[in-house]
C-alpha cells in the first residue's frame, strides 16, 4: 500500500519536469528551424537551459541542413527515460521499440500542440494588442507565420478578414488525426 501510495505523486513530479525540459527542448528546435530571433530574452532562456546537455550531444551527433538533429536526438530521449521509469514505476516494462514509437508520438504530438497554441495564442493578441512589441508575441510571429503564410496562398482575400489562422487549426487539427493513430496503433501491435 505504502507503494502505489507514493507511486503516484512521483510519476506526477517525473512526468511534470521532465515534460517541460522537453517543452523547452522541442522550443528552442522550433525557434532555431524558423530562424526566430536568436537575442529574444525567451530564446536566451531556452539556449541557458538547454545548452548543457545539448553541448555534449553536438560532439557526436552532427546537424542536418537547418534541423539540429541532436535537440530531436535530445527530447526523444528525455520522453523515452522518463516513459520507462513512469511504467517501471507502475510495475510495468515496455519493450524499446514500444518505447520509440510512443515517445516519438508525443514529440508529434507537442509539435502539433505547439502550434495550435502558437496559432491561436497569434490570433488573439492580434485583436487585443496589434501592432504592440513584446518578446512573446515576436516568438510567436516567427513561429507560426511559415503556416499561416501557406494557408494564405490556399485561401483567398476576404475584403481584410484573415482566416488563414482558422483554416491551419483545422489542418493541424487534421494532422493530429490522420498521424497519431497509426503510431499508436504500430506499438499496440509490438507491445
Amino acid at each position: 500500500m505504502g507503494a502505489s501510495y507514493m507511486t503516484n505523486p512521483v510519476v506526477f513530479l517525473i512526468d511534470t519536469v521532465v515534460s517541460l525540459y522537453i517543452l523547452a527542448v522541442v522550443l528552442r528546435f522550433l525557434f532555431q528551424w524558423t530562424r526566430a530571433d536568436f537575442y529574444n530574452p525567451i530564446s536566451q532562456f531556452l539556449v541557458k537551459i538547454t545548452h548543457p546537455p545539448l553541448k555534449v550531444m553536438r560532439r557526436f551527433i552532427p546537424s542536418v541542413g537547418k534541423i539540429d538533429t541532436s535537440s530531436i536526438v535530445l527530447a526523444l530521449v528525455l520522453q523515452m527515460v522518463a516513459d520507462f521509469t513512469i511504467i517501471a514505476l507502475q510495475g510495468e516494462i515496455a519493450g524499446i521499440a514500444v518505447l520509440i514509437l510512443y515517445a516519438f508520438k508525443q514529440l508529434v504530438e507537442l509539435v502539433l500542440n505547439i502550434f495550435v497554441f502558437a496559432v491561436f495564442a497569434r490570433a488573439i493578441l492580434s485583436w487585443f494588442d496589434p501592432g504592440n512589441y513584446n518578446p512573446a508575441s515576436s516568438l510567436l510571429q516567427n513561429l507560426t507565420e511559415p503556416l499561416l503564410g501557406m494557408c494564405r496562398k490556399i485561401i483567398p482575400d476576404l475584403g481584410g478578414i484573415d482566416l488563414s489562422p482558422l483554416a491551419a487549426l483545422v489542418f493541424l487539427q487534421l494532422a493530429k488525426m490522420v498521424l497519431l493513430p497509426p503510431i499508436s496503433q504500430l506499438a499496440l501491435l509490438l507491445g
